[in-house]
């Protein structure tokens, strides 16, 4: 008689397997249970947003009307908190800290946050540890001085400057933004050397600029200054001139070849339930078609990116990987 090789568990071993089966089982499908309970009745209390600058800034101004707008729609208020730090990214960061997402917390997603592994060894990896909800809106960098300033345009900067090895100063939030990057990449191609001083925000850098503290602002967030006559603008890092500003070139038109891309964006801890990300989408898309919200990108110069979280996944993937090549280019060495 042919015997099987295989020998059969003890009977009591089996029920213990099988009990442990059950139970593992019951667990799983009374957590989902609860997940799609949390899913239906979200959101049930206000929901914070974090912004990772100082209060005052464009940003803060152009969330916040968003914001208030998405309130109505969604049922509860959106309450924008400021954790500043890191040239923009401790804020954002301190959601991969939170373990699984409930919906109740997202922050402002911008380059710098992506950027940061490779500028340094962090804790987390901007592709796996964010669920990304929303695209908001692309930033437009601008070269800007004070009104009174004796510069007419940007070659008269470069001009003086190469004169003046390290004296005139040009301000950025943040040491590693890209706006930072591409500055020093402007004065290496130029054959100049800048000043450079890092701000924490950029209400903050203004006013220095304003003050005549500071010569030149490389940064987004000229607009309304520029509209209200207190800067003038020399120049922008935008692939094309502004509509609102035809007469000012781009730095690419003056023969450097340097176009820089800077949306931003919301996102939550990592694993953001799908019904929830989509009831917050909604929400934030209503927001945006708010009035005030445009008229606020309008002056800021400011181009729409409404993005879905898929979409923006795969942006945020892309850029990771252009980021580094960025980087690799102008021999960049992380601390």
């Amino acid at each position: 008689m042919q015997t099987s090789s295989f020998s059969s568990a003890p009977a009591g071993l089996t029920r213990r397997a099988l009990g442990a089966g059950a139970l593992a089982a019951f667990g799983a499908a009374a957590l989902g249970r609860h997940t799609a309970a949390l899913a239906a009745e979200f959101p049930s209390k206000p929901i914070t947003v974090i912004l990772p600058f100082p209060p005052g800034g464009m940003l803060d101004a152009v969330v916040r009307a968003m914001l208030d707008a998405a309130s109505q729609e969604i049922g509860q208020p959106f309450v924008l908190t400021h954790r500043a730090g890191a040239g923009g990214v401790t804020g954002t960061a301190i959601l991969t800290t939170m373990g699984d997402a409930d919906g109740y917390t997202l922050a402002v997603m911008h380059n710098t946050v992506i950027r940061q592994p490779h500028m340094i060894k962090v804790p987390w990896d901007p592709r796996t540890d964010f669920s990304y909800v929303i695209g908001m809106a692309s930033l437009a960098t601008g070269i800007a001085v004070a009104a009174d300033a004796p510069w007419k345009s940007l070659a008269d900067l470069l001009a003086d400057a190469k004169k003046r090895p390290g004296e005139i100063s040009w301000g950025n939030v943040g040491s590693t933004s890209i706006n930072r990057i591409y500055a020093e990449r402007l004065a290496r191609a130029a054959g100049v050397k800048f000043n450079f001083i890092p701000f924490k925000g950029g209400n903050e850098q203004l006013t220095a600029l304003i003050g005549r503290h500071l010569d030149v602002s490389g940064d987004p967030g000229f607009g309304a200054m520029a509209m209200g006559g207190k800067v003038r603008v020399l120049a922008t890092f935008t692939e094309e001139r502004l509509k609102r500003w035809p007469a000012v070139p781009t730095v690419k038109e003056q023969g450097y070849d340097l176009v820089i891309q800077s949306p931003f964006g919301l996102v939550a801890p990592k694993n953001l339930d799908a019904k929830i990300s989509a009831r917050l989408q909604t929400a934030l898309r209503k927001g945006m078609e708010d009035p005030a919200y445009q008229r606020l990108l309008s002056d800021f110069d400011l181009a729409a990116w409404p993005m879905d979280g898929t979409a923006f996944r795969a942006y945020a993937q892309a850029q990771y990987t252009r980021e580094k090549q960025m980087l690799d280019e102008v021999g960049f060495k992380p601390e």
